[in-house]
């Protein structure tokens, strides 16, 4: 009798062991599933909300990219212009591409910032992946928007976290200027020189504590930067 109930209690210990413990290749698909850009989506449904509560006018002023645009306190920095601010932490230019159809042509911009590719080269992609995944979501923004006349792309910065990933980094960053220096409507804006003391090191007074995100001085220069390029934008649509 014993016997009996040990070998019941074995099968039944089995059987929820088997329900219980995912399959190898199940676990690691749903892993994946996690990590593609549909872990944006309750995100990327906030942005969509706060726009269409805004009711932003064609014709603006958008930044779309990763954290150091979600960040971003652009009322601060542009006090004059009516700026969108579509970034999501963590994402990719691929994640752009992906939600183009949400987040980029709805807002019908005459001008979009771009900060990306960080994230990209840290995740271990190379400068040649994130120079093709530019130029997707160029070719896409300027096809499919004609009232878009130019697209800035700040490069992507140094880092006091991302050191190590500099030649990585910079190589992309070449990659995206010859790009832009193609097109006219594209303009690649390089920080790193406003970014790096006398030693050629990132200033830490430009980061955040984790040595990674921009402080409010980071954010200042930046503007600083980008303000006479958003002056030439202006410029050339009044001419039209």
């Amino acid at each position: 009798m014993k016997r009996h109930w040990f070998c019941r209690l074995a099968v039944a210990f089995s059987l929820f062991a088997f329900t219980s413990v995912p399959h190898p290749v199940l676990a690691q698909e749903a892993a994946q599933a996690k990590k593609g850009p549909e872990r944006y989506e309750k995100e990327i449904q906030k942005l969509e909300e706060k726009f269409r509560s805004q009711a932003a006018p064609p014709g603006g002023l958008l930044f779309v990219g990763s954290s150091s645009i979600r960040l971003w306190k652009l009322d601060q920095s542009f006090p004059n212009r009516k700026a969108v601010n579509h970034g999501f932490g963590g994402s990719t230019l691929a994640d752009s591409i992906h939600y183009f159809d949400r987040i980029i042509a709805p807002v019908k911009p005459s001008t979009i910032v771009m900060y990306a590719g960080d994230n990209d080269l840290a995740g271990g992609m190379s400068p040649e992946q994130v120079s093709d995944d530019f130029r997707k979501l160029a070719d896409r923004i300027l096809n499919e928007l004609p009232e878009c006349r130019r697209i800035v792309f700040i490069a992507v910065k140094p880092s006091i976290k991302r050191w190590d990933n500099r030649v990585k980094i910079q190589q992309a960053n070449a990659l995206i200027q010859k790009q832009c220096e193609e097109n006219p409507k594209l303009e690649f804006l390089d920080i790193w020189p406003l970014m790096l003391d006398e030693n050629g090191e990132p200033r830490k007074e430009l980061l955040v504590s984790d040595g990674l995100h921009m402080s409010d001085e980071g954010y200042r220069i930046w503007a600083d930067a980008l303000k006479p390029l958003l002056s030439k934008t202006n410029a050339s649509d009044s001419t039209r």
